[in-house]
């Protein structure tokens, strides 16, 4: 098997207007499709779907507790744009020696995180 790369994260929400809103209006990501689930791309190769899981057939069992990881190209800049926006982040800037992460939560409380890596791989 190969696998050529990640097409889509689908993340859980409750209210999908209130979580289309965040995604676009509060992170800024361009919303690219609205056939079943509204769908918004991260960088060149990989979008998010929100989810009403009712709509599948199932029930809502999130928030996702393992970080998605949003680089950007200034952690700290992005965070401070992000704040004056209203949301709230958990805890410091963390500094990893490797790369800086700033952790938050979408409104459903999915885990978000800023990223960026600093050190060269290897």
């Amino acid at each position: 098997m190969i696998v050529e790369r990640t097409d889509f994260v689908s993340v859980p929400v409750r209210d999908v207007e209130q979580a289309s809103r965040f995604y676009e209006e509060t992170l800024g990501l361009p919303r690219i499709s609205e056939r079943g689930f509204p769908e918004f791309q991260l960088g060149e190769n990989v979008s998010v779907y929100l989810v009403k899981m009712e709509d599948i057939g199932a029930s809502f069992t999130g928030p996702h507790t393992a970080h998605i990881a949003l680089r950007v190209p200034d952690v700290a800049a992005a965070r401070g744009e992000l704040e004056s926006k209203g949301v709230e982040f958990e805890g410091d800037t963390l500094d990893t020696s490797v790369c800086h992460m700033a952790f938050f939560r979408d409104p459903d409380g999915n885990a978000l995180m800023l990223h960026r890596r600093y050190a060269p791989r290897g």
